[in-house]
């Protein structure tokens, strides 16, 4: 035991030393990737090998190939740094061994779960009834909804969807906005439905659905099953579509409003951003990552539903050998998965950490941060085409290809980390502030390393 003991505290050690390292750590360098593989694929030996002689294997050969991705100035696609007592708590849930199947399987998983849900849906201002299974990331939180929405709109005209499947089925339409994000088009997929069941509706100037053409294609669809997809933040600027207006159409004709929020869904925990997300509560399902915004460890992600029933109908199975199937739907009855890290207890462990003026102060700090990038780059002479209403900046450097060389020499030069997007049919930096630790330095050392690069 007390070689255990030592083993994971020179885990903790090592977690720590390059947690600390990260403001000072080049944030993304070129790596050989060929020379990374070798070290990790030496042979499999026969005999055992201490763990300790393990660990310090595994330091040496990842540490060539770790980006700095929970650093202060990574600011690709959308992701954040896992908070301190998030990652202690991350790091008890390995050590605890917890299956989160159900309150059988862990009693202390499932509790923790169902407080967070609890202050998750207080934040963001989803109702007080609805269900939370937590998934693995917008993708499965994503799945989960709309398969609950397959459920239920098959239900409405008298097809039991998960006993008679999709064969024979009444068509569903899918409608949603043209500048989706792609995990719809592949929960359509893994769900049967396919995307020749999506129907695009038109984007507005920034890329929020257009609410006279879904009331239109609503109207031009006529009856039948329906889905609609909303978004909160899209993906390249961050804009929001008007929920409450498209929640009342999406009901008007008897369908279910989803909304993918997987980032934008944090506007609503924050007074100052709140309006983007008004009416979010009239929605059916809703898709939200904590490991993004909230900064929260991977893999973690919520998938909440107005209807518990049609939630769990969707989504649960029985078996006799399952003790506690069948009672309240908790744990396992939420997701697509049995087997389940626990991964509420570092959910309610950030969330405590924060508070709901953190959460809030979090979110404010994110924009106002979005805002000073644009507000640098654009006096250093490069043009910021997208509204900044979040924390999503888009930036032009002339033409695509000239775009596409700034971008490659930000990500060569270690200094911070932006990615490259297509959107409205030009090649654009896209700029996301999402972590906690991110200062107004950060952003102006940033700006400057652009600027310079780019001349």
């Amino acid at each position: 035991m007390d070689e255990l003991r030592h083993l994971l505290r020179r885990a903790a050690d090592h977690a720590a030393d390059y947690r600390l390292s990260l403001p000072d750590r080049p944030v993304g360098v070129p790596v050989d990737q060929a020379a990374l593989n070798k070290a990790f694929a030496v042979p499999l030996p026969n005999a055992p090998t201490p763990p300790e002689h393990v660990l310090a294997e595994l330091v040496a050969a990842a540490e060539p190939g770790l980006v700095a991705t929970a650093g202060p100035r990574y600011f690709g696609f959308v992701i954040g740094g896992a908070l301190p007592a998030a990652t202690a708590a991350d790091m008890l849930a390995a050590g605890w061994d917890q299956n989160a199947f159900n309150a059988v399987a862990s009693p202390a998983a499932v509790a923790a779960e169902t407080a967070a849900g609890t202050w998750l849906k207080e934040l963001l201002g989803i109702p007080a009834t609805a269900s939370v299974g937590f998934v693995t990331g917008g993708q499965a939180a994503n799945t989960a909804g709309l398969a609950a929405a397959r459920h239920q709109v098959l239900a409405d005209v008298g097809w039991d969807v998960e006993r008679r499947g999709l064969p024979g089925a009444p068509v569903i339409r899918v409608f949603a906005g043209a500048e989706r994000h792609a995990t719809i088009d592949r929960s359509l997929r893994l769900l049967g439905l396919g995307t020749d069941a999506l129907r695009p509706v038109p984007t507005g100037p920034q890329g929020a659905i257009d609410p006279h053409a879904l009331a239109a294609a609503l109207r031009d669809a006529g009856p039948g099953p329906t889905i609609v997809c909303l978004q909160a933040g899209n993906v390249n600027t961050g804009a929001c579509d008007d929920l409450r207006r498209a929640c009342d159409l999406v009901h008007r004709y008897g369908g279910w409003a989803h909304v993918d929020g997987a980032f934008g869904l944090w506007a609503a925990a924050s007074p100052s951003t709140r309006h983007l997300v008004d009416g979010l509560e009239a929605a059916d399902s809703w898709a939200c990552d904590g490991h993004k915004w909230l900064n929260l460890p991977y893999d973690t992600a919520f998938a909440f539903c107005a209807r518990p029933d049609v939630h769990a109908a969707a989504m649960s199975y029985a078996a006799a050998y399952l003790v506690g199937s069948g009672g309240v739907p908790a744990g396992a009855d939420l997701t697509a998965e049995s087997s389940r890290r626990a991964r509420g207890f570092a959910v309610w462990a950030g969330l405590r950490e924060l508070g709901r003026d953190g959460v809030a102060a979090l979110v404010e700090r994110c924009c106002a941060l979005a805002r000073r990038f644009a507000d640098g780059l654009t006096a250093a002479g490069f043009e910021v085409v997208n509204d900044v209403v979040l924390n999503q900046v888009l930036v032009g450097f002339g033409d695509d290809a000239r775009t596409d060389r700034v971008v490659a020499a930000v990500q060569a030069d270690g200094t911070c980390w932006a990615g490259g997007t297509t959107w409205r049919g030009r090649r654009l930096m896209r700029i996301s502030v999402s972590n906690a630790t991110t200062t107004e330095a950060d952003v102006d050392r940033s700006v400057a390393a652009i600027a310079r690069l780019a001349r």
